[in-house]
Formats: structure tokens, C-alpha cells, sequence
């Protein structure tokens, strides 16, 4: 069992129009958002907190895993799709080399990308816009599972082979939480990069493993 536990964390409120707090998380009930909501995005602030929990999370998987560092903003590279307001990028290799790889990538939007393994990519938030209504806490609570079970082994990774290959991505935690995402093609076009993946997965006999403690 992990012993992280997220720092305490005062997240900004924001005010509608009549003065009220805007309860993030919890606007919409079980009605559809409404449509004047989608692709507005409105007090992305709210959203800061998010990098905290990040930067949580690194230092925590830093003590307590035998990882290798690295903080520069080359390391943005590792993602699947490029960016134009990113602002840092750390890199934890373990250093044993069939556990997968974590990078964090911090946008000004605000968001975290966590790239893991060889094709993965978790986006934190996933979308941001009004009608997903999200709250920092769920979205750091998402990322913080999710990270926590790629140290602990839980990610899995297969690209098929063939004229229409599917690539298949999953994480799983002890908890019996499950993401999981499938497509149909590599999330990448870039040739070079997809014939490594091929290799690297290959080369993992048992998939990837767990992280090695300190």
C-alpha cells in the first residue's frame, strides 16, 4: 500500500453572478450541461491546485522509488502530441528498466500530461470545459490513482500488429480500479517511434512491472 498522502491544499473560489461560491464538481446534477456550456472554458484557476498534486506526487514517488530525475523541458517531447504552453517537464525513469516510465508535463491552461510506458498519455484534465464541470479535487484524486498504480505495476500496454493495428492501453490499481482506452492505429504517425514501441514492448516478458523501492 502506498504511503503517500496529498498535502493539504486550499483550492481558490470563484463567485457567480449573485455572489454564491460555484460548487465545481457538483453544477449539473444528474441533468445534461447546458449547451451554451460546451467548449467555453471560464475560471481555469480553479484548476492550479492540479500542479501541486503533480509536484506532490513526484516528490513522493522520488523518496520512496529507486527512479531516475531528470527536469528540463526536453523531456516534453515524450508525449504524444505537442504543445505550445508548457511550462515544465520531469522525467522518472526507474532504473529498473521493465518498469514503465513516468513524465510529467505541466501546461499553463493549467493541466498536467503524464506520459507512461512507451504510447500512454493521461491528461489531467481530460477536457476542462464548462460542461465537464470539473473540480480540482476530482481530477487530482484521478491522477493520483493512476500514477500510483503505474508505479505499483499496473499498466499494460499492447499495439497489435497488421494493415489496421489497435493499440490498447490499461491501468489497474490493488484498489480494483480500471482505465483502460483502445484505438484503433498508435496514437502517433511517427513511424520511428511506433517500430520502437513494438520492440520495447516486445521485450517485456512479463509486461510492465513494478517499481523498485529505495
Amino acid at each position: 500500500m502506498s504511503s503517500y498522502v496529498r498535502p493539504t491544499i486550499i483550492g481558490p473560489e470563484f463567485r457567480d453572478a449573485a455572489g454564491n461560491v460555484i460548487p465545481y464538481g457538483r453544477r449539473w446534477g444528474m441533468e445534461s450541461p447546458p449547451e451554451d456550456t460546451y467548449s467555453v472554458t471560464s475560471n481555469l484557476e480553479r484548476l492550479r491546485p492540479v500542479h501541486a498534486v503533480a509536484e506532490a506526487l513526484i516528490a513522493h514517488l522520488v523518496e520512496e522509488y529507486d527512479v531516475d530525475v531528470s527536469d528540463d523541458l526536453v523531456n516534453a517531447s515524450d508525449i504524444m502530441h505537442t504543445r505550445d504552453d508548457i511550462v515544465r517537464a520531469v522525467r522518472l525513469t526507474p532504473r529498473n528498466t521493465n518498469a514503465a516510465p513516468l513524465t510529467f508535463v505541466f501546461t499553463e491552461y493549467p493541466s498536467v500530461i503524464v506520459h507512461a510506458g512507451v504510447l500512454t498519455d493521461f491528461l489531467f484534465p481530460v477536457c476542462g470545459c464548462d460542461a465537464c464541470d470539473d473540480a480540482w479535487e476530482d481530477v487530482a484524486a484521478e491522477m493520483e490513482w493512476q500514477i500510483l498504480a503505474v508505479a505499483a505495476g499496473g499498466l499494460s500496454e499492447t499495439l497489435s500488429r497488421g494493415r489496421r493495428p489497435r493499440y490498447v492501453s490499461k491501468v489497474q490499481a490493488d484498489t480494483g480500479s480500471i482505465g483502460s482506452s483502445g484505438k484503433i492505429g498508435p496514437p502517433t504517425e511517427s513511424t520511428k517511434l511506433v517500430r520502437h514501441a513494438r520492440a520495447r514492448l516486445k521485450a517485456l516478458t512479463n509486461g510492465w512491472v513494478a517499481w523498485q523501492l529505495t
